[in-house]
């Protein structure tokens, strides 16, 4: 019985990790999304190209897909009345990590509508989308996934 306990114990902890880290993610993804949702009604997102607009409202679609995905974890855990299983750790912790995806795509593409706006051109806009997916990508992915001792500081 005390393994069982201790594991729950541990679950519930993990939970409440998990939840941070959405915390942390979710303002500043809902402040982009406010942002995201006002532009189509600016005058000027009439003017942009329709290839634009559409990579514009395919953004905000991925918005609330990173969205849900962010808030899924605390719902599950709420649902459950704070009682974390091994089972919503893991499917949690695939929600946060999934979620940069949607989250990354739509920032690019986003970046790919600014800079048509910006400069009229349709090839600076998709090296720009395609240079902030690939930081994205570099960043979440890549990054992590390093070896930590080669983020270790030299000891004296």
């Amino acid at each position: 019985m005390d393994d069982q306990a201790s594991q729950e114990k541990k679950n519930d902890k993990e939970m409440r990790h998990i939840i941070e880290e959405a915390r942390v993610i979710l303002p500043g993804l809902q402040a982009v999304f406010g942002f995201q949702t006002i532009a189509v009604f600016n005058e000027r997102f009439k003017d942009l190209e329709t290839y634009a607009q559409a990579c514009h409202l395919a953004g905000l679609g991925l918005m609330v897909i990173a969205m849900a995905m962010l808030m899924t974890p605390a719902i599950y855990y709420r649902a459950q009345h704070g009682h974390a299983t091994s089972l919503m750790v893991k499917v949690s912790r695939r929600m946060i990590r999934g979620a940069l995806m949607p989250l990354a795509c739509g920032m690019s593409l986003d970046m790919l509508t600014v800079i048509s706006l910006a400069t009229d051109k349709l090839a600076p806009s998709i090296a720009a989308s395609v240079l902030t997916f690939l930081l994205f990508l570099s960043l979440w992915y890549l990054l992590p996934r390093r070896d930590p001792v080669q983020f270790q500081e030299p000891r004296s």
